[in-house]
C-alpha cells in the first residue's frame, strides 16, 4: 500500500512540475512576443518620424502623445541611448561622414524638448549634451562634425566618424533624399 501511495505521489508531482513548467514557457514566450510587438511598433514609428519634418507631423505626433521624434518615450523616461541615438540622428544631417545610420531632421522643437528633458533625468552624459543642444539652439552648428563624433564616440562608433562639415547644397540634397 505505502508502495502504491509513493507512486501515486511521484506521479503526482511530475505532472504538477510538468504542467508548472508548461505554463511558466506559455507566460515567458507571451511576454517575449509582446516585447517583440512593442519593438516592431516603435520601428514603425521611428520611420515615421526619419527624415523631413513638417510642422504637421509634430502636431500629429503631439495629438498621439508622442515626442517630437515620433516616439511614445517621455521626458521623465529618456535614457542616455535615447539621448545619444536622438543627437546622433540630427547631426547626420550636417555632417559628411562615409556612412550614417539613422536619421532625424534637425528642428527647433526637437532640441528645445531634448534640453527641457535634461531637467527632468539623470543622466551620465548630460554635460555633453547640455553642450551641443545648447549650441545647436542658438543654431551654432560650426562644430557639429565634433559633436557628432562625441556622440559617435560614446556610442562606440568603428564605422562613420565624421570627417567634416556638409555645404548647405550638400544638406539640402541630403534631407531631400532622406525623406
Amino acid at each position: 500500500m505505502k508502495k502504491v501511495i509513493k507512486i501515486i505521489m511521484y506521479i503526482t508531482i511530475t505532472i504538477l512540475l510538468g504542467f508548472g513548467g508548461w505554463k511558466a514557457y506559455d507566460w515567458v514566450t507571451g511576454e517575449l512576443e509582446k516585447e517583440e510587438q512593442l519593438l516592431n511598433e516603435e520601428k514603425q514609428l521611428e520611420e515615421e518620424a526619419k527624415g523631413k519634418i513638417e510642422e504637421e507631423d509634430l502636431e500629429k505626433f503631439e495629438t498621439k502623445g508622442l515626442n517630437p521624434f515620433g516616439q511614445q518615450k517621455a521626458m521623465n523616461e529618456m535614457t542616455d541611448r535615447y539621448y545619444q541615438d536622438y543627437i546622433h540622428g540630427m547631426s547626420h544631417q550636417k555632417v559628411r561622414a562615409s556612412e550614417k545610420w539613422g536619421f532625424y531632421e534637425i528642428h527647433p522643437d526637437r532640441i528645445q524638448w531634448l534640453l527641457d528633458g535634461l531637467e527632468e533625468v539623470d543622466l551620465n552624459h548630460e554635460d555633453i549634451y547640455r553642450e551641443i543642444l545648447e549650441k545647436w539652439a542658438a543654431s551654432d552648428f560650426s562644430t557639429i562634425d565634433d559633436d557628432h563624433n562625441a556622440i559617435w564616440d560614446l556610442q562606440g562608433g568603428t564605422i562613420g566618424k565624421a570627417t567634416g562639415i556638409l555645404s548647405p547644397e550638400e544638406e539640402e540634397a541630403y534631407i531631400n533624399k532622406n525623406k
